[in-house]
């Protein structure tokens, strides 16, 4: 009796068993050379890690998870958010992390042994196919640039600006954490908005920083705001963000402020990148295209409008990629170019 049917094989061939077999195996055979391949594209950020799986043309899903870095969390931890996620990609596309063909993580930090020697044992385990482990910046700028020239301007929880020329070869500036830079990042809007709101309460002008960052702290008099913000260790500055901006897009003129100056000292480092690859290149009056990201540019237009506006004062022919760049779609272009 004949083993029944089944998808791509054809039974006017088969008249036993082994017939059956040997043309089973043919078929395979031939789907294996024209089967899809599968990418996998990681953003390992510090709070949260994306994921995007894909073919060669599509998205097939994507997920948002817990950090799976090591300097921000244990091992246990780790495994088990990176495990978490695997699943859910597998759930929604239908593939396993067995079939991917090669994968790409971008995360800061790719010079720490602690990170890198997690990271790639854990892939190694699960997931299938080779991988490539580049800094948070590359994949940023391919997303941006897809492998070319241009500039980069990073702001979220911390702040960067990075730029690579058209030989390949990355600059930066700033980025050099809370204490050092982190111009018109979240913890630095939120800091100088109390600095801005407590000078401006010496010169008798009024704000609605002061109202509403009390009502975010739950204090009730002045002097417990200072004890407050002058505790050690310090509180989240960088939760105050969204006030600064809410009370700058209702008017409050200190607020705007603080978030014109923090656009004006993001733009300084920008054009000191611009600058350097500007040197480096042959024709004379070309400029690097500018690009934004990271959740700052991706939420405070304000910013983004200040930035352009003050590199365009020099520099008029400045041409700015739309809204802000996906960085987790800059390790998938990678991770499908290899």
């Amino acid at each position: 009796m004949l083993i029944g049917p089944t998808c791509g094989v054809d039974m006017r061939f088969c008249t036993t068993d082994e017939d059956y077999r040997m043309e089973r195996a043919r078929w395979g055979a031939a789907m294996e050379e024209v089967s899809l391949s599968f990418f996998l594209a990681v953003d390992l950020g510090g709070t949260k890690t994306e994921y995007v799986l894909a073919d060669e043309t599509r998205e097939l899903a994507r997920v948002k998870g817990g950090t799976i870095k090591r300097m921000r969390t244990d091992e246990a931890t780790a495994d088990e958010n990176f495990a978490r996620a695997l699943k859910e990609l597998e759930e929604k596309s239908g593939i396993s992390m067995r079939q991917v063909t090669r994968s790409c993580v971008g995360a800061a930090g790719i010079t720490v042994a602690l990170v890198t020697d997690w990271i790639r044992t854990v892939f190694a385990r699960h997931v299938g196919g080779s991988l490539i482990l580049l800094g948070d910046v590359e994949i940023a700028l391919d997303a941006a640039f897809f492998g070319g020239p241009g500039v980069l301007v990073m702001a979220g929880t911390g702040s960067n600006v990075a730029g690579r020329s058209a030989s390949g070869k990355l600059t930066t500036a700033g980025g050099w954490g809370p204490a050092l830079a982190d111009q018109g990042s979240g913890a630095r809007i939120g800091h100088q908005a109390l600095r801005d709101m407590v000078l401006a309460r010496d010169e008798g002008r009024d704000t609605t920083l002061y109202p509403a960052i009390m009502k975010l702290w739950n204090l009730t008099a002045f002097d417990e705001l200072v004890a407050y913000a002058n505790q050690i260790p310090s509180p989240d500055f960088t939760k105050l963000a969204p006030v600064v901006v809410a009370c700058a897009e209702a008017g409050d003129e200190v607020a705007k402020g603080v978030l014109r100056r923090e656009a004006e000292e993001l733009a300084h480092l920008a054009r000191l990148v611009i600058d350097r690859l500007r040197r480096a290149d042959s024709r004379p009056d070309w400029v690097p295209e500018l690009a934004f990201t990271g959740s700052i540019l991706e939420h405070v237009e304000l910013m983004r409008e200040g930035i352009v506006e003050a590199l365009r004062r020099d520099l008029p022919t400045l041409n700015v990629v739309p809204g802000v760049v996906d960085p987790t779609l800059g390790a998938l272009w990678r991770a499908r170019h290899g």
